[in-house]
């Protein structure tokens, strides 16, 4: 587990050229009228949490969206107030990324970029809505190498309507062959309020077949251990990120921007999805907090085992509830994990009902 000392913290740009229809993220236009009213939310936001983090250590920051690289004045002034000898991830897309950008981001301190690629299959790439081909997202990753960040992943999706396993095989070799440390793995989630959603009744006849997809992610997963991206996460695959890791293990965050989440004191809340609610608050001096749940010790006890769960390392429990002793065996049982006092971990083939085991886990309560 974290040490209570230490804390990451997330900002949320929401600003894109585009909104692609399978994202559920809370993003606006790019305008400069939006952008402007926002950075001094942004800011006086930052003043009134800094009492949340006076004393901690803080491990890593990470400036997500929408699409940061936007809106590099926001990234400018948190980092002129902040300098943390830390990890600095900042996420781009391939169509953005120049040498003079990179350079930019590299001289305020960012030490890691993450590269939303999705696909390397540019008929995919047209289905996903995406503005990049594959061969921008190969230049990205070498641009973004030679001006000097040696940190990078890229994201990747499978499961995707007219992907077929010939196409992801190529996709996961070229993947192989760029100059990144980490990558992300991810199935298509058909998630409510998006475009994808509202079409998945016409795409459900182009997805790829169960078999298929479990064919595409071993086949992801040993030609990326092969080059060096090892599997430690159920979606990641390379060098840890000290961030993301920091959800998996149950350290504390702070998340600001409109629909950011946050996690303190055994407590989780979320930003108002709203960009002029959210400044109106800030405003009056009052955190932009919309939703927030405490949940019961041992409901809390439970999420931190699924989420813990999620490490291929697995977690260490002492002193469980009989209760959830109790549960652990029967999961054991169904061969979905090993249960070896204290520690727990996913078996094969808890790794591919690993929501099985998580709903399990969380329904507890």
């Amino acid at each position: 587990m974290s040490s209570h000392s230490e804390i990451s913290l997330y900002f949320h740009f929401p600003f894109c050229t585009h909104k692609c229809p399978y994202c559920h993220f809370f993003v606006l236009p790019n305008r400069a009228a939006y952008r402007e009213s926002f950075l001094p939310a942004l800011l006086k936001e930052w003043e009134l949490r800094l009492p949340l983090i006076e004393g901690r250590k803080i491990v890593s920051l990470y400036f997500g969206g929408g699409t940061p690289t936007l809106f590099i004045e926001g990234i400018e002034a948190i980092l002129e107030r902040i300098r943390p000898n830390c990890e600095i991830t900042v996420e781009a897309n391939p169509e953005d990324v120049t040498h003079d950008l990179i350079s930019h981001l590299k001289n305020l301190g960012v030490n890691r970029l993450s590269i939303g690629v999705q696909s390397l299959d540019n008929t995919l790439l047209k289905h996903l809505g995406r503005n990049h081909s594959a061969a921008d997202a190969h230049l990205a990753a070498h641009t973004a190498h030679r001006a000097g960040i040696e940190n990078i992943t890229i994201d990747l999706m499978y499961e995707l309507p007219h992907q077929t396993l010939e196409s992801w095989k190529e996709t996961v070799e070229r993947a192989c062959r760029l100059p990144i440390t980490h990558l992300s793995l991810y199935n298509l989630v058909f998630e409510p309020h998006t475009l994808f959603h509202k079409k998945q009744s016409s795409y459900a006849p182009h997805l790829p077949s169960p078999e298929e997809s479990t064919e595409m992610l071993h086949y992801a997963c040993d030609h990326f251990e092969k080059v060096g991206l090892c599997r430690y996460e159920i979606s990641a695959f390379g060098r840890p990120s000290i961030h993301n890791s920091g959800y998996w293990r149950g350290r504390e965050f702070l998340g600001y921007g409109p629909s950011a989440f946050s996690y303190m004191e055994g407590k989780r809340f979320r930003n108002v999805r709203n960009l002029n609610k959210y400044i109106k608050r800030v405003e009056e001096g009052a955190p932009p907090v919309d939703f927030e749940e405490r949940l019961s010790p041992l409901a809390s006890l439970h999420e931190r085992l699924a989420i813990g769960l999620r490490l291929l390392e697995g977690i260490e429990m002492e002193e469980l509830p009989p209760s959830t002793e109790k549960l652990l065996y029967e999961i054991e049982e169904e061969g979905l994990i090993i249960y070896k006092k204290p520690h727990i971990s996913l078996t094969e083939r808890g790794l591919l009902f690993y929501d099985t085991v998580a709903e399990m886990l969380v329904l507890l309560d």
